[in-house]
């Protein structure tokens, strides 16, 4: 403990929290941030919530403030515990033990708007193949089977509002069919829509990828359509009627 004391009294250890410490600099990185809550929590500490959803890359912004769920009750300056008897699923990601991505959307579920979480979910699916068991909740349930609808710009968002004012029916949006995620699909319908901002479609990659995706529609045996930023907020009327047609 001399010791300790000596090297905090020069700076070259750092209190973090009561018998957690940062080695000689001031500027700690999210990640050093997020453990070292976790090991002032103890044993079986796991990072969760939008802590969690954060590191995993299923939210994004400013870093959430560490949130730790914990085997004992803990009440730790600066970090919000959550106590579990139970024994959580938990695993490691970038050398903090954390709460696995199900358990991590679990968690998030109840306080998350369903748009916000449906997205999360999109996200999830994306980077982790993500599954969820039987003991989903409901509001997660609905966003899996796709009863709520994912936008992930303002120019989709503008698309469903388009079909809904003008009583048109609505799409799965960013579900994967087959090899690819498909902005918008009316399946009785036969019909595969593609929304293409020039931020994200302008690139070679991003326009050999959506010859692919083309290829995959009419493979199917989709119609397939293309509707840009201009078509949703400039001049939708002829996208309108150009929809009011396919999907008589």
């Amino acid at each position: 403990m001399a010791q300790i004391r000596t090297r905090i009294a020069r700076g070259s250890l750092i209190v973090v929290h009561p018998g957690v410490y940062r080695v000689g600099h001031a500027a700690p990185s999210v990640g050093a941030t997020y453990l070292a809550a976790v090991w002032a929590c103890g044993e079986g500490a796991l990072l969760m919530g939008p802590a969690a959803a954060f590191l995993y890359g299923l939210i994004r912004g400013r870093p959430p403030k560490p949130v730790v769920k914990t085997r004992t009750e803990r009440r730790v300056e600066g970090i919000e515990t959550h106590r579990t008897r139970a024994r959580q699923p938990g695993t490691e990601w970038k050398g903090i033990p954390i709460t696995t991505v199900p358990a991590t959307l679990i968690d998030l579920a109840p306080s998350m708007s369903e748009a916000d979480l449906a997205r999360t979910v999109h996200e999830a699916q994306i980077r982790f193949n993500l599954r969820l068991d039987g003991r989903t909740p409901a509001k997660l349930r609905r966003i899996i089977e796709g009863h709520v609808p994912v936008t992930l710009s303002e120019l989709e968002a503008r698309f469903l509002t388009l079909h809904a004012e003008n009583e048109l029916p609505q799409p799965v949006t960013n579900r994967r069919t087959g090899a690819h995620y498909v902005d918008c699909r009316w399946p009785d319908h036969h019909l595969t829509v593609e929304l293409d901002s020039y931020r994200y479609h302008h690139t070679r990659h991003a326009w050999e990828h959506d010859r692919r995706r083309e290829r995959a529609a009419h493979a199917r045996g989709d119609d397939h359509r293309r509707y840009t930023y201009g078509d949703v907020f400039e001049n939708p009327s002829l996208m309108l009627a150009e929809l009011r047609r396919l999907l008589a």
